[in-house]
């Protein structure tokens, strides 16, 4: 479920949409093409942790997800989109590391998982519920002494919709999504805005404004 930040303004994000949007619809979408590098902000929050069991929550096409299990990690990548799902096993298997990462066809939405993990992760995921929502739910899948760590889309003050400034709805802010974690349950380690650069669009290069978000669940 990555890469949502071109995403138009009136949209479901239901599994009609990402199957659109990995691979191409009838109506002109277009396919995410290519494999996507895994979010830069990965492994400066991961480095000091053991490696144990872990969720990609709308792994889209694995670039996260396989990156951990590289580094020996035991992975469960979930998504709605049986396209994406593809690519992602892909990735995997040419990386050497198929064994180590479990996919998952599954509706965020409405999904539970069978365990608990040792880290749960999401990188610009959206569901068909509002994103506060979304994080609520997966929270809940982090295990006692584990991390929660959610990357999206910054919610700024643009109105409109354009490539680089998502809609409203699917994006949030640092205190957005630590005001709804327990402080009885969890110790917030990172909530920050950060900026990254993209590629050239119209000849132009681009800057785009994530939230990075990352919790311990107290044991």
């Amino acid at each position: 479920m990555d890469d949502a930040a071109e995403t138009p303004a009136t949209h479901d994000f239901d599994k009609d949409y990402w199957e659109r949007r990995w691979g191409g619809g009838e109506d002109g979408t277009p396919a995410v093409m290519g494999a996507h590098p895994a979010s830069p902000y990965l492994a400066a929050e991961t480095s000091g942790l053991p490696a144990g069991t872990a969720l990609d929550a709308g792994c889209g096409g694995g670039a996260e997800a396989v990156w951990l299990a590289a580094r020996g990690w035991d992975v469960t990548g979930a998504d709605i989109s049986a396209e994406a799902l593809a690519r992602a096993a892909g990735l995997a298997a040419s990386e050497g590391v198929g064994e180590r990462v479990r996919w998952v066809e599954a509706d965020l939405a409405t999904w539970e998982p069978d365990g608990r993990f040792d880290l749960v992760m999401t990188h610009y995921a959206h569901a068909a519920i509002p994103q506060l929502e979304l994080y609520d739910r997966i929270a809940e899948w982090v295990a006692p002494g584990g991390t929660l760590l959610v990357v999206g889309h910054l919610h700024t003050h643009h109105t409109g919709h354009d490539d680089h400034h998502p809609p409203a709805e699917a994006s949030a802010t640092p205190s957005s999504i630590t005001a709804r974690l327990d402080p009885d349950r969890w110790d917030v380690v990172t909530a920050e805005e950060r900026e990254r650069a993209t590629g050239a669009h119209e000849g132009h290069a681009a800057t785009l404004h994530d939230v990075v978000v990352r919790a311990t669940r107290r044991g």
